[in-house]
């Protein structure tokens, strides 16, 4: 079989870090997490109450990573040498990085790594503008979507079990506003690319949804 780029893009919350690393297990390959790169960002700006101007001054203070970590069994994100896994998912974060993404400069030093990451193939990555930005001729391409009230739901679940206790509408809100901001940013916005294959999940399972996907790409092994 021949090795294929996955290229997962759509909206906050539908699960696309959930079924790329479902994926990439499933086929020995590699996953890239892009989404979690701009929150490193977006966190590393904060910490640092960057402007924006400081911020680019400093990208090459940034280094991220992703390890594989044996004691949890999971694609783990590291800043700069620490594990920042937890830290870039809480709501603060949340609330700062559409508008980190709109800067073109990190866009485009953000998405020069990630077209390293993945030049030799054999790789899952997912974002907002895999399949149109980063790897425009991705073998396959999967734009996935869901109701927004879901997706809201599905994020303040998540949250909870991690002991976060932002509130529903907190969560909603938020997301609402990073669609809006991805749908409308200039630089590189949130669109299905022409031949990507939709997945809207808003009515079915995890176990669906995946080995809907795999079949995808072993169609195109």
């Amino acid at each position: 079989m021949k090795k294929i780029t996955i290229a997962i893009d759509g909206f906050s919350s539908t699960g696309k870090s959930t079924m790329a690393k479902e994926l990439a297990k499933a086929l020995n390959y590699s996953y890239v997490d892009t989404g979690a790169m701009y929150r490193s960002v977006a966190m590393y700006a904060m910490q640092n109450n960057y402007s924006k101007d400081e911020l680019i001054a400093h990208l090459d203070d940034i280094k991220i990573h992703f390890e594989f970590l044996e004691s949890t069994q999971a694609n783990t994100t590291f800043l700069n040498g620490k594990n920042v896994e937890n830290e870039i998912r809480g709501i603060e974060v949340s609330n700062k990085v559409s508008e980190v993404a709109t800067i073109s400069e990190i866009r485009k030093e953000l998405v020069r790594q990630q077209k390293e990451m993945g030049k030799n193939k054999g790789v899952v990555m997912d974002g907002r503008d895999i399949g149109t930005v980063v790897f425009p001729n991705a073998e396959l391409k999967i734009f996935m979507t869901a109701d927004p009230e879901i997706r809201a739901k599905r994020r303040h679940d998540e949250l909870a079990a991690k002991g976060d206790n932002t509130s529903f509408e907190a969560v909603y809100d938020n997301l609402q506003k990073r669609d809006t901001e991805d749908r409308n940013r200039l630089d590189s916005p949130l669109l299905e690319a022409e031949d990507a294959l939709i997945l809207d999940n808003t009515s079915i399972s995890r176990e669906e949804q995946f080995d809907m996907a795999l079949k995808w790409a072993k169609e195109r092994m």
